[in-house]
């Protein structure tokens, strides 16, 4: 799957680009509202740590049903703010790295799998993990990151 080889080539170029940041500059917040970048990474990691459960859970059983999380309340019990920010860089990319490791192990007839999170209609395990890795993207431009080269292309029709 495409997805999964970009995936892996983002987890081995990005931890370089993170660690490019300063320790001041990921810890500034925007404004009192937003997050920093080491709360921003902190919630990637929460992410990660519950996508995994999602794509683990919904590869071993169809038509599954899990919860959401409180985003907010995760970053706050985690204290991400005030952690170290080469810390955070390593954990995200171990934790992502288990993450890709499901989702090599998926069998091809489970990614048509569905689950429902937080009462959503049902989305397909393939959806869930491309959603995941878009919803990351989206994140490390925010804080700065240069992540144009792991975007799909797109293709246009002959």
């Amino acid at each position: 799957m495409q997805t999964i080889t970009s995936f892996r080539e983002l987890l081995q170029r990005v931890p370089e680009r993170l660690a490019k940041l300063s320790d001041e500059a990921a810890q500034t917040k925007p404004s009192p509202s937003h997050w920093s970048p080491k709360q921003e990474i902190g919630h990637l990691l929460d992410s990660a740590a519950n996508n995994h459960q999602r794509i683990v859970r919904a590869q071993l059983e169809d038509k599954l049903s899990l919860p959401g999380y409180d985003q907010n309340g995760w970053v706050a019990v985690h204290s991400y703010q005030h952690r170290d920010w080469k810390e955070l860089i390593e954990l995200w990319q171990a934790l992502n790295k288990q993450l890709m490791a499901a989702a090599e192990a998926v069998p091809v007839s489970a990614w048509s799998h569905t689950l429902t999170i937080a009462g959503s209609e049902p989305l397909s395990l393939q959806f869930v993990f491309e959603d995941y890795i878009a919803h990351m993207l989206h994140h490390l431009q925010h804080i700065g990151i240069d992540v144009d080269d792991f975007k799909p292309q797109a293709t246009s029709a002959a």
